[in-house]
């Protein structure tokens, strides 16, 4: 089979290796697409350290490869798990500086190959009516919808969403879904522009003139909730907290790599912040809001190319990282 791996920094490698060895228990499945973003890039610069080598990929989707598993006919479409378990150490004593789960694409092997050997918990099924391209997108629905459970917020409320990137307009049209009002706010314009045209209407630059901005949506008052999307790049993760009503929820969404806060204002008006990460649960309540109409990405491109031209693409990203806002890019391996 066909696999690609990361040797080192900027070098990918296509190999060929045998196909994998049929394992009890264990669904062969064909990986068709894979989607590629900034995280995918920053792992190809070296930007990100990993051990090599290692077969990057996180987002994928594939079918099932043979006949013969109970209840998955072959060709049965599946969305493959970003986030998987960490084995078990057993009776190894537990080194507690570890997660508890792998990154696929980043500690751990990811889905740039033909074929794959996995368990049934480290996939779900794709519905016919959910196309492959939105299916890449359900990690980032789930993880949108996770912040918004944490927010808790009801119908009429106004929340603030600093990061007007993919995962930040997602959260926004699952708040409209909810009833509430997001107010999306970025540091870029442009990506407010592009929001807009993906049904946002509330859309604020971030300035020295934000409060009165927001409190001119708002009636005068402070919002009731506010997420920070950590991917969103040149936000202060502070405004969170100044747009603030006393005693509100506030999401962090994504990872926490570099991020900077003050715990004065959190202290001073008692805010409840929470910490939601990737993960692979709640991928089919993602599919079902999907399927339901919760998100639209029709206002995104995706754009496809093959696999011997992954470099090719994750070298554009180096070198004009946001040239393409709106732009979804896929590798295509089948």
């Amino acid at each position: 089979m066909n696999v690609w791996k990361l040797v080192s920094a900027g070098v990918l490698e296509h190999m060929e290796t045998e196909n994998p060895a049929r394992e009890e228990k264990k669904v062969r499945v064909r990986v068709t697409k894979v989607l590629v973003n900034g995280t995918d890039n920053a792992i190809f610069n070296g930007d990100l350290k990993v051990k090599y080598p290692l077969i990057p990929g996180r987002y994928a989707v594939g079918m099932v490869a043979e006949d013969g598993v109970p209840h998955l006919p072959k060709g049965t479409r599946l969305l493959l798990h970003s986030v998987i378990d960490a084995p078990d150490t057993g009776t190894k004593p537990k080194d507690f500086s570890e997660d508890e789960f792998l990154l696929c694409g980043r500690t751990t092997d990811g889905y740039m190959r033909d074929l794959i050997s996995i368990p049934s918990d480290q996939f779900t099924v794709l519905p016919d009516s959910l196309h492959d391209e939105n299916a890449l997108l359900m990690h980032h629905v789930a993880l949108a919808k996770a912040a918004a459970d944490k927010l808790g917020a009801v119908k009429g409320q106004h929340i603030a969403v600093i990061g007007a990137n993919l995962l930040g307009i997602l959260l926004c049209q699952l708040l409209i879904y909810q009833q509430a009002a997001p107010i999306l706010i970025d540091a870029q314009p442009e990506r407010l522009e592009f929001a807009r045209s993906c049904g946002i209407y509330y859309t604020i630059a971030s300035d020295a003139d934000i409060l009165k901005k927001v409190a001119g949506i708002t009636g005068g008052r402070l919002v009731s909730g506010a997420a920070y999307i950590t991917t969103a790049l040149r936000n202060d993760v502070n405004t969170a907290f100044s747009l603030c009503a006393q005693n509100a929820n506030v999401v962090l969404c994504g990872f926490g790599d570099g991020i900077q806060l003050s715990a004065t204002v959190p202290f001073r008006k008692q805010l409840a912040f929470y910490c939601v990460s990737h993960r692979s649960d709640n991928l089919e309540a993602a599919i079902n809001l999907a399927v339901r109409g919760a998100v639209d990405v029709s206002a995104f491109r995706f754009r496809s190319v093959k696999a011997e031209d992954t470099a090719g693409l994750l070298e554009v990203y180096r070198s004009t990282p946001e040239k393409k806002l709106g732009e979804i890019n896929l590798v295509s391996l089948y």
